[in-house]
């Protein structure tokens, strides 16, 4: 990042701040960190999440700071391509979970997020009365069709997605480029999830894994970033195709602001309302908080 006093917003109530290659040190009420190209004083208490990337070293009085401050941490790739760990800020309030958890154990309400996701993958209204089965045979041609015109624009030959998960090498180029590709997307939207208090595991089209909400995120944005990459890096040439690729998806993100539109765009498919009103205590780490049937029964009439 070149220059740390821009904060860029995560969405509009949460900001973060990613640091990379640089020591993080307390200073006074805030964080310093320190950096070949000199120093910068971070206002934490402004930061809900700082994302340390690779070659950051903090203090155990900068992580107390960033805790006491509310702000949370994650260990992440370069430029958020992966997600490694987290530490939990000051803040205990679970609105998204709850809210997720709530659409999933309901089988309608999840049909519901599920159609709004396909939906903003086909970037139009569905059609009343398809089925399920129906809509997931319209999403396989999508898909099948953005492979083919990648093929075609950048003159790579594409003999469908095939990988083997013990034999990494076994798989052609392509499908190595996509594989690499994806693994960045994933990361950048895990990272994203977790930022905004979202289980990873909770998932609506996808279910069963501890990253199914993840793989359900990170769908919506494969034909518009990684197809496209994937199939540029080949037709560019075959020497070290995973780094490049990986490279060519973080510009690509940064260049598009990927990380800005996860957040709202997981808010919009689960129809989160950032007005909606909770009972909350004014100490946020008491556990004092008493759940309610007929406040819920109110919530969610």
């Amino acid at each position: 990042m070149a220059d740390l006093r821009a904060l860029p917003k995560l969405r509009d109530s949460m900001s973060y701040i990613y640091i990379e290659h640089a020591v993080i040190e307390k200073k006074d009420n805030g964080l310093l960190v320190l950096q070949e190209t000199g120093s910068t004083q971070v206002p934490v208490a402004n930061i809900c999440v700082i994302l340390l990337g690779p070659g950051t070293s903090i203090t155990h009085a900068a992580v107390r700071t960033a805790g006491e401050n509310g702000c949370s941490l994650l260990w992440v790739g370069e430029d958020a391509g992966g997600y490694y760990a987290q530490g939990v800020g000051e803040t205990r309030r679970a609105h998204h979970l709850i809210r997720q958890s709530e659409l999933v154990a309901d089988s309608e309400k999840r049909l519901q997020v599920v159609l709004r996701m396909y939906e903003k993958r086909f970037e139009k209204h569905l059609e009343a009365g398809l089925s399920l089965e129906q809509i997931r045979g319209m999403e396989g041609a999508r898909v099948r069709s953005a492979y083919q015109r990648a093929s075609r624009e950048y003159q790579v030959e594409w003999r469908g997605r095939q990988y083997d998960r013990s034999n990494w090498f076994r798989g052609d180029a392509i499908n190595r480029a996509l594989s690499a590709a994806n693994a960045v997307l994933n990361g950048i939207c895990h990272a994203a999830i977790v930022s905004g208090g979202y289980s990873p595991g909770l998932g609506f089209i996808h279910t069963g894994r501890m990253l199914s909400f993840v793989y359900d995120i990170a769908d919506l944005y494969k034909t518009r970033f990684t197809i496209p990459i994937a199939f540029k890096t080949i037709s560019e040439g075959k020497g070290e195709i995973e780094k490049r690729a990986r490279q060519a998806c973080r510009e690509k993100f940064r260049e598009e602001k990927l990380l800005n539109r996860i957040l709202p765009d997981i808010d919009d498919l689960l129809d989160i309302s950032h007005d909606e009103h909770f009972e909350y205590l004014e100490d946020d780490s008491s556990p004092e908080i008493w759940w309610d049937p007929i406040m819920a029964e109110r919530r969610t009439s």
